[in-house]
């Protein structure tokens, strides 16, 4: 079976597995192999785990769509990283949201200054006013 997992950015992952396991914290835990029935669902946060022989990789993500028919998957998320087993991916997931969330919080205090500079021009051109 064939499994796509796309973000915003692109695709994430493209390839060949012979089964899936999906994670959901909301919905719990499912499998489905080739041939399995068409199955949809929503993903709040969880992981699918990619079966291929011996290997396996999880996909950790965040609010995404699972689909599969015609023996393809297609995994639709918002955020979402590859590790060797559960835990790493989703330690790097956690530490590019944190990296995220910290170069926001900075990005918005410049911009609050950047606001409070502009009033201060507007307000000593004394633009507006007759």
């Amino acid at each position: 079976m064939e499994i796509v997992v796309s973000t915003h950015n692109g695709n994430l992952y493209n390839e060949e597995v012979d089964y899936v396991v999906v994670h959901s914290t909301s919905d719990g835990e499912y499998a489905v192999m080739a041939d399995h029935v068409p199955v949809v669902s929503v993903m709040d946060e969880g992981y699918i785990k990619l079966v291929k022989g011996s290997d396996e990789l999880f996909v950790t993500l965040v609010s995404g769509i699972f689909e599969f028919h015609d023996n393809k998957a297609q995994v639709l998320v918002q955020e979402a990283h590859i590790g060797r087993t559960a835990e790493s991916a989703k330690q790097h997931l956690e530490s590019v949201r944190a990296e995220r969330k910290e170069r926001n919080k900075k990005e918005a205090v410049d911009f609050t200054q950047k606001e409070k500079e502009l009033s201060e021009h507007l307000k000593n051109a004394k633009a507006g006013q007759l």
